[in-house]
């Protein structure tokens, strides 16, 4: 295994860093940062939004060698000193991204400020299925995985209204890196936290799509309850309308959902 090197996409207006609290968000298999333009706008008067792109997808390098994911939490560290050495920050992340939100509050706690996983889970599908995945994605490439990609990510109805939108993200899986995409399935292959979440101690927040069939509300709540019965703070939101990606099918509730949480949580660190 070897930490992979990730790069990152500024959000919001450009300006000096350090001003207004830093939101990290992470995307979901076969995206990119535009999975949360539509939400970082939303954002961006108020927090400084950075956005990091998986190995061979949207501005990161393609993977060279497996890697597990708690080796791109380690990543994710390294991205945020390059930028802003040793600051502490709000994460988000769907999907993978959120998998690696949990890895981070398991790791690098004490560098978190608040956490929002969304549309995902503490162990995702069966290795049997990542694996087959990440064998016919290595031969066929990503291509391969667009139709049904399209069917899990979106609600009913939400290509045919937004039919711009959905191509543009669409575009991003076509155009990754296939032997990346490979290394990512094999490490949610291996991906099970489920024992790990009660040392979460940083306040979380699960989101869920109410028509979400891979990370559907049931792993949000896990989520929620775990984290808890270790004393920690947590809660779980199902979004109606909405299947695997919250931050680009309902961006203003997703932004007022974290704007709500990186509030609080700010407010609560500044009384003390």
């Amino acid at each position: 295994m070897a930490k992979p090197t990730l790069k990152a996409v500024l959000l919001s207006p450009e300006r000096a860093l350090g001003e207004r609290p830093l939101l990290v968000v992470g995307p979901s298999l076969g995206t990119s940062s535009v999975l949360w333009s539509d939400a970082a706008t939303l954002l961006g008067n108020d927090y400084d939004v950075v956005a990091w792109d998986l190995p061979g997808h949207g501005v990161s390098p393609a993977a060279t060698e497996a890697f597990d994911v708690a080796d791109l939490a380690d990543a994710v560290v390294d991205l945020v000193d390059s930028i802003a050495p040793g600051a502490a920050f709000h994460c988000a992340g769907v999907s993978l991204g959120g998998a690696t939100g949990l890895q981070l509050g398991i790791k690098h706690g004490e560098r978190l400020k608040s956490l929002s996983v969304q549309c995902s889970g503490a162990k995702l599908g069966t290795p049997e299925a990542w694996l087959e995945r990440a064998e016919t994605v290595r031969t066929q490439g990503t291509p391969v995985m667009i139709q049904g990609s399209a069917q899990r990510w979106f609600a009913e109805g939400f290509m045919d209204r937004e039919p711009d939108r959905s191509s543009r993200l669409l575009h991003a899986l076509r155009d990754a890196d296939r032997f990346s995409y490979a290394f990512c399935c094999e490490a949610l292959a291996s991906f099970d936290v489920r024992a790990d979440l009660g040392s979460i101690s940083v306040p979380t927040q699960a989101l869920a799509g109410a028509e979400d069939t891979v990370a559907p509300p049931s792993f949000a709540e896990e989520i929620a309850a775990g984290i808890t019965a270790g004393g920690g703070t947590a809660n779980a939101v199902t979004l109606s309308g909405v299947a695997h990606l919250a931050p680009f099918e309902a961006p203003g509730h997703v932004a007022d959902l974290l704007r709500n949480l990186i509030s609080w949580t700010e407010s609560r660190g500044a009384a003390k």
